[in-house]
């Protein structure tokens, strides 16, 4: 019984490491404080994790080099669940693309909202931030595509609650990269199909418009070295752009969110 109490906290640690990046160290703190006390245990973790998060963290990450997106009125963290795992962590370059990206559509249009998906953790380069393979060195972002409403009007809606998942399939005689991938073996390329975390707003659709708009701003900015966007998406919007790239089979598809990265 005693080895099994172990291995089931140790498995907690590991968790919670692996979403959060900073919990299993917290968590292995109040375990070997509070061993005897589960429901003790519990609270002062969430407590400590709470104050860590919101408070501690945002202060200590610059001295590696990584900061919290900057939020306003027209830049989110579209998850509140993003935040509160500390994946929302970017280098200083990124939240500079996001300002003058949102001063850019801001002219067009002064209510639409940049949505930022899942970022980096705060501390360490080649941390992993699963399910991606390159979010571990604070310099890569996932962006929300735009879409439009029922009567064609653009809209900060999202179909998904996470962001991710649900996807712009490729149309009758566009380039399928999808099916390419999953022919020859790569099971995982549209795993993300499980990470929604629940549909919503399933009336609307993509604005190409919109969309189009959000990556011509991205690609002017001096400090973007890549985006990722699946190659029909980026035929059907008709952006042609030496940073705009392909990310390969052994990614998930693209085109239910855009990648960025700066040099």
């Amino acid at each position: 019984m005693k080895w099994g109490k172990w291995f089931f906290n140790l498995l907690w640690i590991v968790v919670l490491t692996i979403l959060t990046q900073v919990g299993g160290i917290l968590y292995a703190i109040t375990f070997l404080i509070y061993r005897r006390q589960l429901i003790k245990r519990w609270l002062v973790f969430t407590g400590l994790y709470l104050i860590c998060t919101f408070v501690l963290i945002p202060y200590i990450a610059p001295i590696f080099g990584r900061e919290k997106i900057k939020t306003n009125k027209t830049i989110k963290v579209h998850m509140l669940l993003t935040s509160l795992t500390n994946r929302n962590y970017v280098v200083p370059e990124v939240n500079n693309v996001l300002t003058n990206v949102s001063i850019e559509l801001k002219d067009k249009y002064p209510d639409l909202e940049i949505h930022c998906l899942d970022a980096n953790f705060p501390f360490l380069n080649r941390f992993p931030l699963l399910p991606h393979l390159s979010h571990d060195d604070g310099k890569k972002l996932d962006l929300s595509l735009i879409y439009k409403n029922e009567e064609e009007i653009i809209t900060n809606d999202k179909p998904s609650v996470s962001g991710y998942g649900i996807f712009e399939e490729p149309r009758t005689k566009e380039y399928d990269q999808i099916e390419i991938c999953k022919s020859k073996g790569y099971w995982q390329y549209d795993i993300s199909k499980y990470m929604t975390l629940g549909k919503t707003n399933t009336s609307i659709t993509l604005s190409e418009k919109g969309t189009t708009l959000l990556l011509e701003a991205i690609l002017t900015q001096s400090s973007i070295s890549k985006v990722f966007i699946e190659p029909h998406v980026r035929t059907r919007l008709g952006i042609t752009h030496a940073k705009l790239r392909y990310h390969g089979c052994q990614a998930v598809r693209h085109d239910d969110h855009i990648h960025l990265q700066v040099e």
